[in-house]
């Protein structure tokens, strides 16, 4: 007897969905039969994901406008209808040249990405979340947050941020019951970690709720054979 997975029918929202990442939790999810939403910045770009979840529905957005993603949320509600998962995987790097070189034009970039992205779209969202039967919210952070450098600094300061936000979502979720999660999946690069990332993602409806709210799990290349 083939046993169907969890997250089957399950409408899952992608929040830069066009990464290397992106793409394979899209793959991931559609394989088990769940209906993703892939949300980017280039609409261009976001065919890429037809390519892996041919049945995605895609919309163009500016996840770092509330107002947009607010209007984007509207949208959703619509077609394909309310969501039982958000992965946050807006994000990208900026750093070097110590303390010095922790520039304003980084900190604005990396804080509009990673923090502001992830108020909007968890705001937006959280209504659909919670009236879920099996609600869930992953984002991708860094281990820089548990030993943070002078020359990523804004980097480690905004992926501290962005963990502290989750947290404060499960809290809200594990006060208004028991059918919503939010986890954070840790890396040191994400880069060849994008399979092991999906096939979590995807498996994250297959656990209570209650076991992995506010989980923090760090995802490592498994190590060479010898």
């Amino acid at each position: 007897m083939v046993v169907r997975p969890a997250v089957a029918g399950r409408t899952v929202l992608i929040a830069g969905a066009t990464s290397a990442a992106g793409l394979a939790v899209a793959s991931s999810l559609a394989d088990a039969g769940a209906r993703v939403v892939a949300v980017g910045s280039n609409l261009a770009r976001l065919q890429s994901v037809l390519t892996v979840a041919p049945e995605a529905v895609l919309y163009e957005c500016d996840l770092a406008s509330f107002e947009a993603v607010t209007a984007l949320a509207a949208q959703v509600s619509l077609s394909p209808g309310p969501i039982d998962g958000l992965i946050h995987l807006v994000g990208g790097w900026r750093g070097g040249g110590g303390l010095a070189g922790q520039t304003d034009e980084d900190w604005a970039f990396l804080h509009a990405h990673v923090v502001t992205t992830l108020r909007n779209t968890t705001r937006a969202f959280n209504a659909d979340l919670l009236a879920s039967s099996a609600g869930r919210l992953a984002i991708v952070s860094s281990v820089s947050v548990d030993r943070p450098l002078a020359g990523g600094a804004n980097y480690a300061a905004a992926k501290s941020a962005a963990e502290a936000w989750v947290r404060a979502v499960g809290q809200g979720f594990a006060k208004a019951g028991d059918t919503a999660a939010a986890v954070i999946f840790v890396v040191r690069s994400l880069g060849g970690l994008e399979t092991e990332l999906a096939i979590r993602v995807t498996r994250l409806w297959d656990e209570a709720a209650a076991s992995v709210n506010n989980s923090r799990a760090v995802l490592a290349p498994e190590s060479p054979e010898t």
